[in-house]
Formats: C-alpha cells, structure tokens, sequence
C-alpha cells in the first residue's frame, strides 16, 4: 500500500496510509476531554476531518478556540439551524442575516391563515429543543457529490429558488453538497463532522427574529453573553430594506441582474441610495448648526469614511456651509513610536498610534481661530512627512474630522461634547450567498483593503492578511465599543461591489501561495468570489465609495 508522509500538528512527519480520511489520524485526542475537533489545516487549507490524504500533508487539527476553527463552527451550526427550521416549519421563509457580536441574526417568517407571522417565543423554544436533540443524535454530516441534475432536482423539488439561483450560473459536472438525515444544502465551506460536535449555543428570541448565540473564541466551552447592539440592528435593517427596494438580497439575484444586463441600472440605484442617506445627514446638521463645529467620522478599516466625508462635505456646501476635512491618519506617529500588541508586533489600531496631545493642541488653536501647521503621514515610509499644510478655521465653518478613533472620548478630549456631532461609518452587507449562508461584512471589507493596499499603501496582499487578524483585534477593542455613541451612523455597503472586486482580487489572491499561513484564507475568499459574475468597473461613477479601494476617483486622497 502506497503510504505517505504526514506531519501531526507541527510533530514529527510519520508514514500512513494514502487515502486517509484527516479525522482518522486524531488518534486519542478525538476522543479525549479537550474541545471536539471541528476541522483541520491540511498543507494550510481548511478541510473537513473526512478530507483524503493523497499527498505528503502538514497537519493542524482546529477546534472552535481557533479562528478557522470558529468559522467552521458557526458554518455547522448555521447548517444544523436551517435543518431543524426545515423539519418543524417547512413552509416557513428561514433566513439567517447578519453578525451581531458573537451571535447571528436569523428570521423566520411562518405563513398563516392570516399571513406570514414572524417566530414566537413559544415556537423558538421548540427549535431550541429540536437541536439540542439533533445534537444529542449526533448524526453524521457528510460531504456528498451529485450529478449537476441531481443537485437541481433536489432544491427545485424542496422549493429552493436561491440556491438554484446560484447554480444557475454554473456548469460542472458535479455539486459538493452537506448531507444530514435527508436535509442537504449546498457546500459553501467545510463543515464539522457531526452534529454531536455543536453543543454550545442558545437561542435569543429578538423581534421580529432571533439570535444564534454562539461560544467566544476565548471562553469556547461556554456560550458568549449576549451584548445588545441597537444602533448595529439599526443600520441592519435599514439596509435590508434597502435589499427589498433593489430587490436584490442574494448572490444568484445579483448574477440574474448581470446577466440579463440590468447592472448599470442597479448601480446607479444603489448609489442614489447612498446619496440620499448623505443628504438626509447632511440636513440633521443644518438643524444644528449653531452649536456643532466639529463632524467627528468613525469606523473600523475600509468601511469608506475618507469618501463619506468628501461627499458629506459637498451636500453641507449644498447647505450654505463651508466645512474643511482632516484625517486622524495624518496624526499617525512614526513607526518606531508607534504601540504594539501582545506579541511584539506594530499595533496600528491602538489610540495611542495617533499623536493625540498634538491633535487635541491644533484643534483647541483652529476653535480659536488659529492657524495651525497639520501634519502629514507618509504610509509607504510609515513616517510623518516633513510637509505641513497650514489651516486656519473662520468663524462660520465646520470641521469634518475622519478616522478611526472618532468616537473614542479621548481622541477629542478638549472638545465640549456639544460642540461635536459623531457620525459611525461601517459596510455592512445584507446580501447573501443564499437564505442558509451569509455574507461576512468583515470579508467585504478585507476585499476592499486587499485592492486599496495593494495599489496605493505598498502592501501585498499577502503582507495585509497577515496584518489583519491585528487589525479586527484592534477594532474590537478601540472601535465598535464606542458605535453606540454616534448620533448618526452610514452604511456604505454597496449590494454590487463584490462583482467589481472580484477581477481585482483573485489576481491578488492567486500570489499567495500554500507554503504561507495565509494560504486558508486566501483560499476561502477565493472560492467565496467564485459565487459572483464579474462586472467591469467602467459602471462605478467617480464619486462612489468604491474609487476609494479601486482607484480612479473623482475625490484626491
């Protein structure tokens, strides 16, 4: 019997058997008292514990305390959710929406005599009951291959129209499926084992849905508590509604629309939106405008706040005042000064990155009427220019003021708080791969960070996977704590963009290669993408939120 070489979580290489399922070299820790094995990092790409070993392998088995790990976890239970929904309503629209925290905002809509009616508290308890005895079945999850006609049949028969969507607009011979007792759903990513693995959870009830609460990496044996988010549910559903005006809230739909050569129409829908949300922000400060001389713009990486504030400016001149921009990135300090994470490495998303002394110094002399020299950061030497540029605020301007930190207290410390206004900027998607799969909106802005990065900070795209995880460590910490201050938020998602990232990315992705850590997830966006039709960025006008990341704006950066 050919044998072949596997390394064991970074262990001595040892010979076994070709065609080894993954799961089969766990040995005792399968079985042992340790959290239950979900996955593994096969020559780093995530695959499931059935995966065959047919070449030389590299090994890490990943549990829901890892960050791949975690997302398995959530993909199964996600899978295990939309099961037990199919068994107890199946006539009932199941969605799941959204992040929020740890947890996962789902609807469920159960027709009626009178209508559909959204899930009661009663009917929630009866799913909980339902998975907590599908865990206690632990019934296997398979990965199974059907014929392309098979795979139709099957999702037509069950009344599947967005995952038929999906298909549609592909041609292979077969289709990777999820199998569990007879429900099946198409296979996104790799999933656990069984459903015996996912025993932490709780189900929130939160009208008009519910909540899939889910373990903390940190604390993975227990279900993370739940920390209510109302602005964050806010923009959500805001945004959905956005969905069912565009009537797009799918991939396949969004491919439909491609396809039938409707995108230019649907951009510049999606874009109206945007300008009418600017518009209706840009009056609420007309309204305040004889106290607020500062516009303080906040949000985690690439969520658009540079273009935000460009085009916040104009609809505020179309207003009769006269802002002026700076960027808390230009307060950066050197490289050299800057603070770091526990691990030694630059840690960028901390506060303490920003001169905030210098800051706070230059904004009290531009309130009084000063002039002040503003800095200027250069992000390839990651040093402050010798440039300044010298600014001076009149009496009758505003100052519109972007960057992370926005929200954060300490960062305009000197301000009196009713001289500010805090507006919360993040990209937060509600389109989905299909009803059973959403989208990460952290994803959609890593894309965005991978082509900006790439073409206007010096950074490959392998060198800003590896900066990321610091990155959402940094923004849990210094950002989202603070969303819940802002007196408005903008959502500057765009249901189309990841059509136009798509060529712009997987050329980036392709030079990552296997031998590298960031491989898996270089991997998992790529075959992410591969659910979208390209479209040509031709379509974007030059004031979109998108030529921030793809370039070709009609704003300067």
């Amino acid at each position: 019997m050919r044998t072949l070489k596997v390394s064991i979580d970074r262990g001595k290489p040892a010979r076994h058997p070709s065609y080894a399922t993954v799961g089969s070299l766990a040995g005792p820790r399968k079985h042992s008292g340790q959290l239950p094995l979900v996955a593994a990092l096969v020559n780093n790409e995530v695959s499931s514990l059935s995966y065959p070993l047919t070449v030389d392998s590299s090994i890490c088995f990943l549990t829901v305390s890892d960050s791949h790990g975690w997302r398995v976890y959530r993909n199964s239970m996600s899978f295990l959710l939309a099961k037990a929904t199919t068994e107890l309503f199946p006539h009932a629209r199941f969605a799941i929406q959204n992040s929020l925290g740890t947890g996962i905002y789902c609807s469920i809509e159960i027709p009626s005599s009178r209508g559909a009616r959204n899930i009661t508290a009663a009917q929630l308890l009866r799913l909980d009951r339902r998975i907590r005895d599908l865990v206690a079945k632990d019934l296997p999850i398979e990965r199974v291959k059907l014929s392309y006609a098979q795979a139709v049949k099957r999702f037509r028969s069950a009344g599947h129209i967005d995952k038929l969507n999906l298909l549609k607009f592909r041609n292979p011979p077969r289709i990777v499926v999820h199998s569990c007792d007879g429900f099946i759903d198409l296979a996104h990513t790799p999933l656990a084992p069984s459903t015996g693995v996912l025993r932490t959870f709780r189900l929130i009830h939160y009208p008009p849905g519910f909540i899939l609460q889910l373990p903390d990496r940190a604390r993975p044996a227990t279900v993370a508590p739940y920390k209510d988010q109302p602005p964050l549910f806010a923009i959500f559903q805001e945004h959905k509604e956005w969905g069912r005006i565009l009537n797009v809230t799918t991939a396949g739909r969004l491919n439909e629309i491609i396809a039938s050569g409707e995108i230019s129409e649907f951009i510049k829908i999606a874009e109206a939106l945007h300008e009418k949300k600017v518009s209706h922000i840009a009056d609420r400060v007309l309204s305040h405008k004889d106290r607020i001389r500062i516009i303080l713009v906040a949000g985690p990486s690439c969520a658009g706040k540079t273009t935000f504030s460009k085009r916040l400016s104009i609809h505020l001149r179309v207003n009769g005042l006269r802002p002026l921009i700076v960027s808390t990135d230009d307060y950066f300090v050197d490289e050299r000064s800057s603070p770091r994470d526990k691990s030694g490495n630059f840690d960028f998303e901390h506060i303490d990155a920003v001169d905030v002394p210098l800051f706070n110094r230059q904004l009290v002399e531009l309130m009084k009427g000063n002039t002040v020299n503003l800095p200027q950061f250069d992000f390839e030497s990651r040093k402050r220019s010798a440039k300044t540029r010298p600014l001076q605020l009149a009496d009758d301007q505003i100052l519109i003021i972007e960057g992370i930190h926005g929200l954060n207290p300490k960062l305009t410390h000197r301000v009196p708080a009713k001289r500010k206004m805090k507006i919360y900027v993040s990209a937060l998607t509600q389109l989905a791969l299909d009803a059973n799969n959403r989208i990460s909106t952290t994803d959609n802005r890593l894309m965005r960070r991978i082509v900006r990065d790439s073409q206007f900070r010096g950074n490959s795209p392998l060198q800003t996977l590896r900066m990321w995880p610091s990155v959402r460590s940094g923004e849990k910490k210094w950002i989202f704590p603070f969303q819940r201050h802002a007196d408005a938020t903008f959502n500057s998602a765009l249901d189309y963009e990841l059509a136009i990232l798509k060529p712009i990315v997987e050329p980036l992705l392709l030079q990552i290669k296997s031998d590298s850590p960031e491989y898996a997830e270089a991997r998992r966006l790529a075959a992410f993408l591969s659910n979208f039709l390209s479209v040509a960025d031709t379509e974007v006008p030059k004031t979109s939120i998108l030529r921030e990341y793809i370039g070709q704006s009609a704003f300067s950066y």
